[in-house]
């Protein structure tokens, strides 16, 4: 008998979860991701502030499957999915799937503002990560030479946009950053110019967690420095300046934005139907609407009559129903549907300030602070990155400094990737290596 052939697109937390579910069962798995690392993207935040070294947030794919001798691993993305054939067309090779799980994730929503994609920042990938950092320094070394003020103040005002769980915690990472690191780099400059602003189109931030942790959120964030302005709706974004819809113009040359996310506009056109934030929609099982070997886990999947937040504890749920459900089809038993857990929320919010809502617990303060430390480190993959995590977390309590203050200059013009597949005619694959 053939095994069946399980396809997995994206390694986040859905799909290594999925991936694992499936490991050493009687099925054939191919991962497929972009990158050939898993991001361990609750701490990217911290690299972009200086707090984190990049590579000690990410753990390499491979490793994590070694232990599995039927999962194999390629690094590319995905360039066509044809759902009626089910084949899909990767590095000039088109792979045949039994079974599909899409795992994609999320990218940046923009609403239509004008110039937010061109001209913003966003906190979604590693990448990402290490380009904040690169414009939160430079902007520091520019600034320090620059004689204008009013060309200094434009360099030295960052501003976050969206009041979520991203928002505050990046807005808290990057205050803490600039008063407590950065104002001993520089002793020169008039740190009064220094202006780091939270702006949230809505009445208060964490608008899914209870009102008295968002006021916590707020007392905690103005406390560090950080000028939270609520009601707030960013119209238009340009290289020098945002501009809100009651006719106030900011200028700045850095803005990072957290206002949401949305699912890719082509798995709409690979006949997949999604809702309006580019989802996929699917059943309570997880399955897609027209098909039933297809599944979509994680941020890019929008479940039937219910709402879920975008977090990992989702995500790993996801996966790991999506892996069982194939492997009861593949013994020919119906697929059930997601029991979902909710397993709480939490985030930091600076030195010894964070907000956990647990369900019918709320915790902020120290003690929720350390309990997100714990569990972050807990769940962090490899030893060697808990090892330097620790190390850097310890560095940075004791000795009120962010250690990792590097620019790394990416010059994407000489960048070039040298696809190792042929360049020809797209050839069917039916085999690959691990």
């Amino acid at each position: 008998m053939t095994r069946q052939r399980v396809v997995i697109v994206g390694a986040g937390f859905a799909g290594l979860s999925a991936a694992r579910t499936l490991g050493n069962t009687p099925c054939e798995v191919l991962l497929v991701n972009r990158e050939n690392y898993h991001t361990f993207v609750p701490l990217i935040h911290q690299v972009a502030t200086c707090g984190l070294a990049p590579e000690h947030v990410v753990t390499s794919i491979r490793n994590l499957i070694r232990k599995y001798e039927n999962i194999k691993f390629i690094t590319s993305e995905v360039n066509k999915i044809n759902l009626t054939s089910q084949i899909l067309e990767v590095n000039n090779y088109l792979i045949a799937y039994d079974y599909l799980i899409l795992a994609c994730g999320s990218t940046s929503k923009f609403f239509g503002v004008p110039g937010a994609y061109e001209h913003c920042f966003t906190l979604k990938t590693l990448k990402d990560s290490v380009n904040i950092r690169n414009r939160i320094l430079d902007c520091f070394e520019v600034g320090q030479e620059e004689a204008r003020v009013s060309r200094q103040q434009q360099h030295l005002t960052f501003i976050i946009v969206g009041g979520g769980a991203t928002g505050v915690e990046i807005a808290s990472e990057v205050a803490t950053l600039i008063y407590g690191t950065l104002i001993k780099d520089y002793p020169g400059l008039d740190f009064s110019r220094v202006r780091v602003l939270l702006l949230h189109s809505g009445e208060r931030l964490l608008p899914d967690m209870p009102r008295h942790l968002s006021i916590y959120a707020v007392w905690q964030l103005q406390r560090l420095g950080v000028d939270v302005q609520l009601n707030s709706r960013v119209i238009r974004v340009t290289e020098n300046a945002v501009h809100l819809e009651d006719s106030r113009v900011i200028p700045c040359h850095t803005v990072i934005w957290t206002a949401g996310v949305e699912g890719s506009p082509k798995l709409n056109q690979w006949g997949l139907l999604t809702n309006p934030n580019h989802q996929v929609k699917v059943l309570p099982t997880l399955q897609t609407l027209e098909y039933p070997q297809v599944y979509a886990v994680g941020d890019l999947a929008s479940p039937q009559n219910q709402q879920l937040p975008m977090l990992a504890p989702v995500a790993m749920q996801q996966g790991v129903t999506a892996a069982n459900n194939i492997l009861r089809q593949i013994k020919g038993k119906n697929p059930q549907p997601l029991r979902y857990q909710h397993q709480g929320s939490m985030l930091i919010i600076g030195r010894h300030a964070a907000v956990a809502n647990l369900g019918k617990v709320t915790l902020t303060g120290f003690p929720a602070w350390l309990l997100w430390l714990v569990i972050h480190l807990v769940f962090l993959p490899g030893f060697s990155n808990r090892l330097h995590v620790l190390l850097c977390w310890g560095w940075i309590y004791f000795s009120h400094e962010h250690p990792v203050r590097l620019i790394f200059r990416q010059d994407d013009a000489v960048k070039h990737q040298v696809n190792k597949y042929s360049h020809g005619a797209v050839k069917r694959w039916d085999g690959y290596e691990k």
